[in-house]
């Protein structure tokens, strides 16, 4: 069986397109974001550290740079070399060139650079007296590493090397320039070096950095370890090996390197950065994109589940009560007016059950009806039965006495028999529940004949009916009984002359019977009572026959007829009636 959309439930439906067009969207777009995000900040990360180790290598080999200048200048400075090869016969003599050629130049800079805390010049002229930055060269500087360093580089290259230096203070470390000065050749007889001290302090200084979150290694061409911010480490009492310091794992090694200065050839910068401190910030962002997708995905979560729950639940609630109607239980449902879709769908489907319960009620009451109809027909057909004797025997009784009348010439009774006969034969044929006006007017004027004939000139009646009115059909006796009562309870107690005006005309497609009599009406208290009678079905004593008319009219006609009755006391009564046109007939059938 093919996969099919429609064979999914709503709420399925809308778990598919949230998780498809929001849940997975979110997500992926929140993880890319985080993803490009980390690993900018990262990068930004690493180069800020990058760059400020770079600064403090600058910073380092600025400061170096200054002293290799010094040294450059004092290394080809031609008094100075001079008054340093000169034999002096006296001290005074060498007192005096040293203030007026020696001193000026050697401590020329001492006060314009901070970092550098001494210069001093080393030389095996026995004539210089010690003293003043001029000082000889003794065994015990000959067996220092930073004199041999120097004594043993070709030429004139200049070193550097960290120094322990003594002072007043006692011991300190210091980082040395150090070069011979062999710069004339005709200057060259003696041993000279020059030796720059840079502070410790100016050094440390430069590694002092706050935004580094690590400890920084200043390792010298031999592997060992010069200036660390380490306090742990120990560095300056012993020699350290860069190599023999253990790495945690999670940490980030960054170095620079000084191999594009002679001087400072094998010399680099280390670095070592625990990865948590430096990926601080990236986890700040992590956090942030977080925070802003939290809300991002709870947002359109609820939105989506408050959208779905508006569907979902007026949807079923729908289905639910469709199932009931499948049940025969035409129940509405209960709900604010809403216009979407969702609300008329319910608007309808409460129409629909309201005209579908109607209509079953309706039909299930007109079948009840027409059962109850043909179940009195019956009973009248039985009654009838049971209450004659031999009917045709009475028929043909009728019909011997109309022809004894007819032969000793007594017309009149002749006639009043044959009307007789008639009606009888009429009332107890049920062949049919409909008949013509034509029909009808035939008993009316055969009861009408009777009882002319009974009360001879105190009754009169008088008969208007259109020519359209003959070829309409209604139910059989609809008319008759209140003809019979206008006679009976509206002329009969008459002492003067009564009058019966019979009207059925055609109004469109409205048949308008109207019986008139100037009989003795009726009291309007008992008016009121034969009204209420009707429209509740009780008896209502003597006047069975209109209330069975009545009855009949409103099982075949329903709302489609109109009863009036009115009367008043001496002044006659008036039945009118208004029934559907129906010009053709179906045996048995209700219209």
């Amino acid at each position: 069986m093919l996969f099919s959309f429609n064979n999914i439930r709503l709420r399925g439906k809308m778990l598919i397109v949230y998780t498809l067009s929001v849940f997975i969207p979110i997500v992926v777009t929140n993880i890319v974001f985080y993803q490009v995000t980390t690993h900018h900040v990262k990068q930004q990360k690493t180069n800020d550290m990058s760059k400020a180790m770079e600064q403090i290598r600058n910073d380092f080999l600025a400061q170096i740079d200054v002293a290799v200048g010094i040294s450059s200048v004092l290394y080809t400075d031609n008094l100075l070399n001079d008054a340093m090869e000169k034999t002096y016969e006296s001290a005074t003599e060498y007192v005096d060139a040293y203030y007026s050629e020696i001193s000026p130049t050697l401590y020329r800079y001492t006060p314009i650079y901070k970092a550098i805390q001494n210069i001093s010049i080393y030389t095996s002229n026995n004539s210089i007296i010690g003293g003043g930055g001029m000082l000889p060269i003794t065994s015990e500087v000959r067996n220092q590493l930073w004199y041999q360093e120097a004594m043993s580089m070709p030429g004139s290259q200049p070193i550097v090397i960290r120094n322990e230096t003594e002072t007043y203070k006692g011991p300190e470390i210091t980082y040395t320039v150090a070069r011979r000065l062999n710069y004339n050749k005709y200057q060259n007889f003696r041993n000279k070096v020059l030796k720059i001290d840079i502070s410790l302090d100016t050094v440390s200084s430069l590694f002092q950095n706050t935004t580094l979150q690590g400890h920084l290694y200043l390792i010298n061409p031999a592997g060992r370890i010069d200036f660390t911010n380490d306090p742990d480490l120990g560095w300056k009492s012993k020699d350290v090996s860069f190599d023999s310091i253990a790495i945690p794992s999670g940490t980030l090694v960054f170095n620079q390197y000084f191999n594009n200065v002679d001087y400072l050839r094998g010399w680099r910068i280390e670095g070592l950065f625990p990865e948590d401190e430096v990926l601080k910030d990236v986890h700040r962002s992590r956090n942030f994109v977080l925070y802003l997708a939290i809300p991002i995905l709870v947002v359109p979560t609820l939105v989506i589940i408050w959208f779905t729950s508006s569907l979902n639940v007026r949807i079923v609630r729908i289905l639910k009560h469709m199932k009931k109607v499948r049940n025969h239980h035409f129940e509405t449902i209960n709900q604010d007016q809403y216009r979407d879709e969702i609300g008329q769908l319910t608007n309808e489907f409460n129409r629909m059950t309201l005209q579908i319960g109607s209509l079953i009620d309706d039909v299930y009451l007109a079948d009840i009806e027409r059962k109850d109809l043909e179940i009195k027909r019956n009973q009248a057909q039985l009654h009838a039965l049971q209450s004659q004797i031999n009917p045709h025997f009475l028929f043909n009784a009728l019909e011997t006495i109309r022809m004894r009348s007819l032969l000793k010439k007594e017309q009149e009774t002749a006639k009043i028999i044959h009307n007789m006969a008639k009606i009888f034969r009429k009332s107890l044929s049920w062949d049919h529940d409909w008949v013509y006006v034509r029909e009808e007017l035939e008993l009316i004027n055969c009861f009408l004949e009777i009882q002319k004939y009974r009360f001879g000139d105190k009754l009169e009646y008088k008969l208007h009916i259109d020519e359209e009115a003959y070829g309409c059909i209604i139910p059989k006796m609809a008319v008759l009984p209140f003809v019979e009562n206008a006679s009976i309870h509206g002329i009969e107690p008459l002492k003067e002359q009564g009058l019966i005006d019979l009207s059925i005309r055609v109004c469109g497609d409205k048949l308008i019977t109207t019986i008139k009599d100037n009989g003795l009406g009726i009291e309007e208290e008992h008016l009121n009572e034969i009204r209420r009678s009707l429209e509740t079905e009780e008896s209502i004593g003597d006047h069975v026959g209109i209330r069975n008319a009545y009855y009949r009219l409103k099982l075949n006609y329903r709302e489609q007829f109109k009863f009036e009755l009115d009367s008043s006391r001496d002044q006659g009564t008036i039945v009118t009636i208004e029934l559907p046109c129906h010009r053709y007939r179906e045996p048995d059938q209700q219209l």
